[in-house]
């Protein structure tokens, strides 16, 4: 999550926009334009920022287009007879191309295959992100990735980095993964504006994000991961969140780690032994 936005931003998104539909609406097609809380949510990089010829991982690049015809990119990371196929949801801000030394240690180390893509306005992906529109586009990336390595959603885990790990438990409540794997992710996205934007926290609608009622609806197994001085999403909202989720589940609590440093060796040992665990028994 990035964690604070100029007051001229601010104003400027309170002028130039107006007020969209709750993410519960039905319609079938995402607004094109932006609510002012998203404007407070996502903040894209679009390429070429980014390192996009990233040295010792292998990658292909994924086209696929969202529910809505919005075009979309992703990095497809194969390996030799994969422990496990994840699909990684990243955070709010940046693109898919700050990410290349975790996926080159899950491609290399871990030996998964993995797949990373951008949501709407970010890297090489069109259109302009809301709530409802990258929700369709994890739908379609999951589906993508269930195409290219040659598995069903069951048969998927599913990661998700803060923001990345609320899209990662919409997607497990409707069909459920393998496993769910969670770091630094909030409870609800009312939650977390209540902590940086406490002033205008009215304004998201109560079911927009909510982590906490979805991963209600997710049966099987989690890993989440929070560290316990993160001042962007703060820990008790990752142990709310956890609380409602169901059995069985770990909460690793990584000490003096703030929201984007959570990667160390015991959270490292944790996800093999998760990886492990999960893995289906038959051979692919």
């Amino acid at each position: 999550m990035k964690r604070s936005v100029s007051a001229i931003a601010l104003v400027m998104a309170i002028i130039s926009s107006t007020y969209g539909q709750s993410s519960s609406s039905s319609a079938p097609r995402p607004r094109s334009s932006q609510s002012i809380d998203e404007l407070l949510l996502f903040f894209p990089v679009k390429h070429p920022s980014g390192d996009w010829a990233p040295k010792d991982l292998e990658f292909k690049d994924v086209e696929f287009t969202s529910a809505d015809k919005t075009k979309l990119h992703a990095w497809y990371c194969p390996c030799d007879n994969p422990r496990a196929v994840i699909l990684l949801s990243h955070g709010n801000a940046g693109n898919l191309a700050g990410h290349a030394s975790w996926l080159r240690y899950l491609q290399q180390q871990a030996r998964v295959s993995v797949m990373i893509y951008d949501y709407r306005g970010f890297g090489r992906s069109e259109g302009k992100p809301t709530v409802e529109g990258v929700l369709q586009d994890a739908t379609a990336a999951r589906a993508k990735l269930c195409q290219l390595a040659s598995v069903k959603d069951s048969e998927l885990l599913l990661m998700g980095e803060s923001l990345g790990g609320a899209i990662a438990v919409q997607l497990a409540a409707k069909s459920a993964p393998r496993g769910l794997i969670l770091q630094s992710t909030f409870s609800s996205m009312k939650d977390v504006a209540m902590v940086h934007y406490p002033k205008l926290a009215w304004l998201v609608p109560t079911g927009k994000l909510d982590s906490v009622s979805a991963i209600s609806q997710y049966h099987g197994p989690l890993l989440q991961s929070h560290g316990d001085k993160d001042e962007i999403v703060p820990f008790k909202s990752g142990e709310k969140l956890f609380q409602a989720a169901n059995e069985p589940k770990v909460l690793l609590t990584i000490s003096n780690a703030g929201h984007n440093n959570w990667m160390c060796k015991d959270y490292l040992q944790r996800f093999d032994e998760f990886d492990d665990r999960v893995k289906p028994t038959d051979k692919r």
